[in-house]
């Protein structure tokens, strides 16, 4: 039997996407998505005219989030939220207050940029912004390769914007508990995304996935664009382990950003139970 083509993980320029909602669902159309989830940071705005263009193009869709939670030590993690009601009222509330300290840590780092020689950082990262609630270090991170001070976007996070380098400013953002209320109370499931790019030891991203699932939490991303092969397996052996729904999710941005394309991973390993089985779509 066909594996289902489902991508359930992307981002529009309603965060920090390079493409419009509708241009997304195209996209994913053309590559060949049957199930598509947009799932913007923090933000709900792009899923009104994604799901009418996947209607008009017959498309199917969910709706989605990407709520950041600080854990531990100063390490942000990302949650998905899949199949959410987004006019929930927790969930819209509880997202605005997320949104509400991007601009002052944006600030933050624009100083910091600004001491090692990278001047303007602020405006210009705002030139690559759709919504000025929304700015973020993929911003930054544009206007720093577009100055010359990075090959490609991708390398900046490594020289200038990972925990440690000069850009990287400390920030806190939801709890965990927060996150898993508002998604399941908004009738949605709760995914771990791309576990493989957290920097946690074992026993600590043991821990984290405890944890989550003690709180509600239902599925984690097997497959994404940014796990390498040996993560995708033992992502596996934790999604059996906890007993976690497997998801297959590109994190798609934009062309010549992303580390796959829309609808171009790998099928899940058969044993595991797809989130999307728990879905309505």
């Amino acid at each position: 039997m066909k594996a289902l083509n489902a991508d359930l993980h992307c981002h529009s320029t309603v965060s920090d996407g390079l493409l419009s909602p509708s241009d997304l669902v195209q996209r994913a159309k053309d590559n060949g998505v049957e199930l598509l989830a947009l799932t913007d940071h923090d933000e709900l705005g792009g899923l009104a005219e994604a799901r009418s263009t996947a209607e008009e193009i017959g498309l199917r869709f969910v709706d989605g989030v990407e709520i950041s939670i600080s854990w531990g030590d100063d390490q942000t993690v990302h949650i998905v939220g899949l199949g959410i009601d987004s006019a929930n009222a927790a969930l819209v509330g509880g997202l605005e207050k997320v949104r509400s300290g991007r601009d002052a840590r944006a600030g933050r780092m624009a100083a910091e940029l600004d001491k090692v020689g990278i001047h303007g950082a602020y405006e210009g990262a705002l030139r690559h912004v759709g919504n000025p609630a929304l700015i973020s270090r993929s911003h930054f991170a544009r206007y720093i390769a577009e100055q010359g001070h990075a090959k490609d976007v991708k390398s900046v996070f490594d020289h200038w914007l990972a925990k440690g380098k000069p850009g990287y400013v400390e920030h806190s953002w939801a709890t965990l508990d927060d996150a898993l209320n508002w998604i399941n109370g908004a009738g949605g499931i709760a995914v771990v995304a791309h576990p493989g790019r957290y920097r946690l030891s074992k026993a600590e991203r043991h821990q984290l996935f405890a944890t989550f699932k003690e709180l509600g939490g239902r599925g984690i991303e097997v497959l994404s664009g940014s796990n390498k092969d040996e993560e995708v397996r033992e992502y596996s052996r934790i999604a059996r382990e906890f007993g976690f729904l497997a998801s297959r999710a590109s994190d798609f941005h934009g062309p010549g950003e992303s580390w796959i394309d829309l609808g171009k991973l790998p099928d899940l390993p058969e044993d595991l139970i797809p989130v999307w089985s728990q879905l309505i779509f």
